[in-house]
């Protein structure tokens, strides 16, 4: 039966009325010092076991009797105050139960297997997971090797995390009476690893109360300037967020759409964050102070909240986030815009739904028991929920911290790995969903693909352009992986050590240290580090290479070319754009009466005609071959062998190589340029194909042919279609 505010009996009644039951059922009472949680509890879950609370307090008291919190209260309390923060935020009794226990093996005589004969196996596995590791038996590890334990047993069953951060807050909420250096070293790992850990589960109400203590400690003074300046804004009447407020309800009525609109005040973290983005000098706002929050019914409504606030105020570019449609990594939804009101002000306003709004405040404790159905909410589709036990940077985590056995190792990837509280979604072209930290390269992603995948990547392709590993990937970017092939013509050259550089995940860089650590001779090999041979050592054979016009081969024994009322008029196929039938050709007038013969498109062609240069009718000479030059480039992802690759392939297909550059590599991607002397028109087209297969290879072309796509195979090369590599395998 629910009971009515104005009839609600007080402790004292309450407590009658339990001794009453009693009697009359004979169940035991509920303790007077959980009472308190019982009331929270009920709000949440009405048909909670409160017997099994109740023997869960009464262990707990037994076995906490007579030990005293460095404050010099009962320890109990502590155990207490823990169970009090997850019965607010909605936790179900089994995660009550562990929460009353949870010190019960680390700091009594109770054991892990006496917890589980009286509570049940679950019970048992939350309070393990919790409980620290003795530093007798771990040293100065043994603080890395706990968060190590508590992270394995989060993956099963997410509410260890849950625990410990709840037990965190309450000592945080005690941090006074610690010792200085304890304070400061226990804010630090709260800053590093909880906090983080907090926002990562979604459980914001724990993180802000966590980060305004943790500033408190480690940096009192602009603690205390940031209160003070929060309260001179409450002892002052709110003339623009509260009339805002009013007269957007106002709107919403007229327009039939059923919303609460709240004024969210800023916790001082995010106060003191809204500041520093501004100048020291610069004062705080009004507007700085608090946002507005809309609470509506269900989904649709958000957007029509959205059309009646971009209708009636003015909405500032940039300022709309729609995460109802893309929610973030830790489950958080809702609509986020910014909009001025007539005096010039600027107000957030954030819009969601009650669902979204129990999800936003208390993360995965809103989604109750891993292991039981999840409750049907009215906005959501079946299949829509979001696992609470292994949200994806879990399982990355859970994932690279087997290969870390050394406990410092861990540790800094942990606090690197979390140091970031953004994260970005990622999609492959083949539909696969990849979940990274803001910031990741396409590195990262290679890996998170699979290590094999990524010791075999040779670039990739976001958004459909070509780029460099060290791209760093956006959210919502559509990537593709480029690989060796698997059984190719060389072996695949591995990792370099500039990847590091680039890599963002522990995993990856894990991955990637293992690699060089077993391939030591890898590492060593010449132009290794910069994935591709020295472009200094580039060979030049005495002939000549492509250049401006006026540096043409010389001119053959047999005549290719006929100009049209010149027969005697000696030709020239210049070394620019290096012609070959059957391309299409313009010649020029040169000094000396010679005629200079250019492809249709040559940007020199088209400097001599800019310059007065009258354009000559040429044409091939059927049957002629007096032993053509050509000059190709070819486009690359930087690997060892690549020179001695594209040069095999070339010699293979019966052609002499006059000359071969490599120029410097940029982030990766090089380009090769080689003057080839071809035995007859059409070995052209074959040889560039076949440099087209070579591993990493993705383009292939002429110079100075003007439009690279779309050209004949045998005047521009051949290109996959959509741009692809060449033998590249897309992932």
């Amino acid at each position: 039966m629910t009971i009515r505010p104005e009839l609600r009996l007080g402790r004292a009644v309450l407590g009658r009325a339990g001794r009453a039951a009693v009697l009359a059922t004979g169940r035991a009472p509920v303790p007077d010092a959980i009472e308190p949680i019982v009331e929270a509890h009920r709000r949440h879950h009405p048909q909670a076991d409160l017997p099994l609370l109740g023997r869960a307090y009464r262990t707990a008291e037994a076995s906490h009797r007579g030990q005293l919190r460095k404050s010099g209260e009962p320890y109990i309390t502590h155990p207490l105050a823990v169970t009090m923060i997850l019965a607010q935020l909605g936790a179900e009794t089994t995660t009550l139960v562990a929460a009353l226990l949870h010190d019960t093996v680390e700091d009594t005589e109770m054991t892990l297997a006496q917890v589980a004969a009286e509570f049940g196996p679950e019970v048992a596995y939350l309070v393990d997971g919790v409980t620290k590791l003795e530093k007798v038996d771990f040293g100065a590890a043994a603080e890395a090797e706990t968060f190590r334990k508590m992270l394995v047993a989060t993956g099963d069953d997410v509410r260890v995390m849950v625990i410990k951060l709840a037990d965190r807050l309450h000592n945080m909420r005690t941090i006074r009476h610690m010792k200085p250096a304890s304070r400061l070293r226990i804010a630090k790992v709260t800053r590093e690893v909880l906090i983080p850990l907090a926002d990562r589960l979604g459980i914001q109400v724990l993180k802000a109360e966590l980060e305004d203590i943790v500033f408190a400690t480690l940096h009192p003074e602009e603690y205390a300037r940031t209160r003070a300046l929060i309260a001179a804004h409450e002892a002052e009447p709110d003339g623009l967020l509260a009339p805002f407020a009013a007269a957007l309800t106002r709107q919403l009525a007229e327009a039939g759409v059923t919303a609460a609109v709240t004024v969210r005040p800023r916790h001082c973290v995010s106060l003191h964050r809204v500041l520093l983005k501004r100048a020291v000098a610069a004062a705080p706002r009004p507007a700085d102070f608090g946002r507005l929050l809309v609470v509506v019914e269900e989904n649709a409504d958000c957007y029509a909240v959205l059309g009646e606030l971009h209708t009636c105020w003015v909405p500032l570019p940039g300022e709309f986030k729609d995460f109802v449609a893309a929610p973030k990594f830790n489950l958080y939804q809702s609509l986020h815009t910014a909009v001025a009101l007539p005096g010039g002000e600027v107000v957030e306003v954030l819009v969601r739904t009650r669902a979204m709004h129990r999800v936003a405040e208390y993360g995965v404790v809103a989604l109750g028991d891993p292991h039981q159905p999840a409750e049907p909410q009215p906005e959501q589709a079946e299949g829509d929920r979001t696992d609470p036990a292994r949200p994806g940077w879990l399982s990355r985590l859970l994932e690279w911290q087997q290969e870390t056995p050394d406990p410092d190792t861990f540790w800094s990837a942990l606090t690197a790995d979390l140091s970031d509280d953004r994260e970005i979604t990622a999609v492959t072209e083949c539909g696969e969903t990849l979940q990274l930290p803001a910031g990741s390269s396409c590195v990262d992603a290679a890996y998170l693909l699979g290590e094999a995948t990524g010791h075999r990547c040779l670039g990739a392709r976001v958004n459909g352009r070509l780029v460099a590993l060290s791209t760093v990937l956006g959210d919502g970017d559509v990537i593709a992986v480029l690989t060796e092939p698997v059984g190719g013509p060389a072996e695949p050259g591995g990792p370099s050590p500039e990847w590091l550089e680039h890599a963002r995940t522990p995993g990856a860089r894990l991955a990637i240290e293992r690699w060089l650590a077993e391939h030591p001779e890898g590492a060593e090999q010449p132009g290794h580090a910069q994935r591709s041979e020295q472009p200094g050592q580039a060979q030049r054979p005495a002939a000549v290479p492509p250049g401006r016009a006026d540096r043409a081969t010389s001119p053959p024994a047999e005549r290719p070319i006929a100009v049209a009322g010149r027969p005697g008029a000696p030709v020239r196929l210049s070394g620019c754009c290096t012609p070959v039938p059957p391309d299409e050709i313009t010649g020029y007038a040169i000094r000396g009466g010679a005629v200079a013969v250019h492809r249709a498109g040559c940007a020199d062609g088209a400097q001599l005609r800019a310059a007065g240069r009258s354009p000559e009718p040429v044409s091939w000479v059927p049957g002629a071959n007096p032993g053509y030059r050509a000059t190709l480039y070819a486009e690359a992802l930087n690997r060892p062998r690549l020179l001695a690759d594209l040069t095999a392939v070339i010699s293979g297909e019966g052609l002499g190589i006059v000359s071969a550059a490599v120029e410097p590599p940029q982030e990766l991607r090089v380009r090769h340029t080689y003057t080839v002397e071809l035995p007859h028109p059409g070995a052209l087209a074959a040889v560039m194909r076949a440099m087209l297969r070579v591993s990493g290879v993705y383009d292939v072309f002429r110079p100075g042919g003007g439009v690279r796509n779309g050209d004949d195979p045998v005047s521009s090369g051949v290109r996959p279609s959509g741009g692809m590599p060449g033998r590249a395998t897309a992932l």
